[in-house]
């Protein structure tokens, strides 16, 4: 089992990375970290603590992190996620989840310092909380294996023409992230969007017949109306358990190896991650960039885990 840390900001997607790393035996699960992004920090940490009460996630850990970006104001996403950043079904309040009471960097160095062998990292939300670490602890970062993010594109962008929504509400701490020297693999828009949440998903979903998968497809249906209304697909991709899926089986998400920059100054680019994938700039590649995704093993390991997430 490989012990992790899942910083996350639910959301939707978030939502199913929680289940899909408490579930699946090849995650060691050593906490649930929150940052502000799709919500505000209030919002994602409630939705945290909801989606543990709802699918029976007990013993790990959640702890509260950054409230806003390292420069400027928070932007959420209301308009995909709903004014909770988690609507569409009735959930529980999580009020019976305990709430660790420190910060979630200080949980994170506390777990780094006392684990056996290095932890693997997994934001799926911005990169405040991970930043910070890495700013705050810089004696810790032989203690972190890999970071593996749901973040970036290399191509065009889901908030900006060019910037994907967790790298462009932090910019400044996904600089810090991929200058740090700990491995790095992005799972940006490229793969996600190929993990869509399509009728054939739902339908194995729903004829699971538990009230945890009612649940999940009564909160992906919402996420798929929305994405109908914002970008026309079908479909939504489900972005942040690929990142997940890339921890528990690296070769279900095929990546390259690639120098990438964050653009922090641009007017029209702030926030876009700039891959150079051809080497044209001479650099050494600092991250994994992820191309491809077997999609049909990837919707069986988390059509597995809402099966029997409850069983942790």
């Amino acid at each position: 089992m490989k012990p992790v840390i899942l910083d996350c900001d639910p959301g939707h997607d978030d939502m199913v990375a929680i289940m899909l790393a408490a579930a699946n035996p090849a995650v060691d699960l050593r906490a649930i970290t929150t940052v502000a992004g799709n919500g505000t920090l209030e919002r994602t940490t409630r939705n945290a603590r909801a989606t543990c009460a709802l699918a029976g996630i007990r013993g790990v850990p959640i702890a509260a992190g950054a409230p806003a970006p390292l420069v400027g104001t928070l932007s959420t996403a209301p308009s995909v996620h709903g004014e909770s950043a988690l609507d569409g079904a009735e959930l529980p309040s999580g009020d019976d989840v305990p709430l660790e009471p420190v910060h979630a960097v200080a949980l994170m160095a506390r777990l780094l310092r006392a684990s056996a062998e290095p932890v693997t990292l997994v934001p799926v939300g911005p990169l405040t909380n991970v930043a910070l670490l890495l700013r705050l602890h810089p004696e810790l970062a032989g203690r972190i294996a890999e970071i593996v993010v749901m973040g970036g594109s290399m191509g065009a962008g889901n908030v900006t023409p060019f910037a994907e929504f967790n790298v462009w509400v932090d910019p400044e701490a996904a600089d810090i992230v991929l200058g740090s020297g700990v491995p790095v693999t992005l799972c940006g828009l490229d793969v996600t969007h190929q993990a869509l949440a399509t009728p054939e998903v739902l339908g194995r979903l729903a004829d699971l017949g538990t009230p945890l998968a009612a649940t999940v497809v009564d909160l992906l249906g919402f996420f798929r109306d929305r994405y109908r209304e914002l970008w026309g697909l079908d479909s939504p991709p489900v972005h942040d358990p690929v990142a997940v899926a890339r921890v528990i089986d690296p070769t279900l998400v095929r990546c390259e190896d690639a120098h990438v920059a964050i653009e922090l100054h641009g007017r029209h680019t702030r926030g876009a991650t700039v891959c150079d994938r051809y080497g044209v700039l001479g650099r050494a590649p600092n991250a994994k960039v992820a191309t491809e995704l077997d999609a049909p093993r990837f919707w069986d390991l988390v059509i597995d885990a809402v099966a029997g997430v409850t069983v942790r």
